[in-house]
């Protein structure tokens, strides 16, 4: 890495719940980038990019300009990026490795960065029951209804996730920690018992969180950039977890017990 770190950041959902009040987030993001693209080596992005990604043959989803812009302008100074995808965005195709020069993921991995044995994930559908979005992610992942559903004119696909998405989140109650019976918890745990890992950086949940799993071992939840605006970094030696407080100053101009209540948004 020569004196480089790696960055991961997870759940910015761009896009929710409107452009104007995604743009406020998005632009936080890019002073980000901007402040860490001098000592980047690699950024994972580590799912849920996108609040709805979808690509059609010649479309895509208008917005996220400046994004973009800043992700290409990393990738041009050779620094590598890596978007997976979550299960909000699990349709990406090859447009953003086009594009800006991203690499894609599908699927979890397991990777060396200096010594040290990485497993990341998004983290859904991952670990025991779940039942219902492990059989929903089926069907998002199916590839004769991904091709049903590109029949669609996109004003009328959007239209639908979006809203779908939209209306899923003002239902959801503000994600608190569960500790043990934590799903990716119990996955990681159960991980160890075959193959050592020295970090299990997962997305998704939006909590963030570092747990010794054992002395050498640690399960990581990076957070989200809609209500914690957290990212960690691994400098080659040592893992922290960050809060990027512009963004905290920025969006909650207020008491911060408001990061409980969604509808901020």
């Amino acid at each position: 890495m020569n004196g480089k770190k790696v960055y991961f950041i997870s759940d910015l959902h761009l896009g929710l719940p409107t452009n104007p009040k995604s743009l406020i987030r998005e632009k936080l993001l890019v002073n980000l980038l901007d402040e860490i693209k001098i000592n980047a080596h690699t950024i994972y992005f580590v799912g849920d990019v996108f609040d709805f990604w979808w690509e059609y043959k010649y479309v895509v989803p208008k917005g996220f300009i400046r994004f973009l812009g800043k992700i290409a302008e990393l990738t041009d100074a050779g620094i590598k990026i890596n978007f997976f995808t979550g299960n909000h965005d699990v349709w990406m195709k090859s447009y953003l490795t086009d594009e800006i020069g991203v690499k894609i993921l599908h699927q979890e991995i397991s990777i060396d960065i200096a010594g040290k044995k990485f497993f990341i994930a998004h983290g859904d559908g991952l670990g025991p029951g779940d039942t219902g979005y492990k059989i929903l992610k089926k069907i998002f992942t199916n590839r004769f209804l991904q091709w049903c559903y590109s029949r669609l004119h996109p004003n009328f696909s959007f239209q639908i996730a979006n809203s779908w998405s939209k209306n899923r989140r003002k239902k959801e109650k503000y994600i608190e920690f569960k500790g043990e019976s934590e799903l990716l918890i119990q996955f990681a745990k159960e991980k160890l018992t075959i193959e050592h890992f020295d970090y299990f950086i997962f997305g998704h949940r939006h909590f963030p969180a570092i747990i010794d799993l054992k002395p050498n071992s640690k399960y990581i939840n990076i957070g989200d950039w809609l209500i914690n605006f957290t990212y960690v970094e691994f400098d080659g030696t040592e893992i922290k977890q960050y809060t990027y407080k512009k963004g905290i100053s920025e969006i909650y101009k207020t008491d911060l017990s408001v990061r409980k209540n969604l509808d901020i948004f």
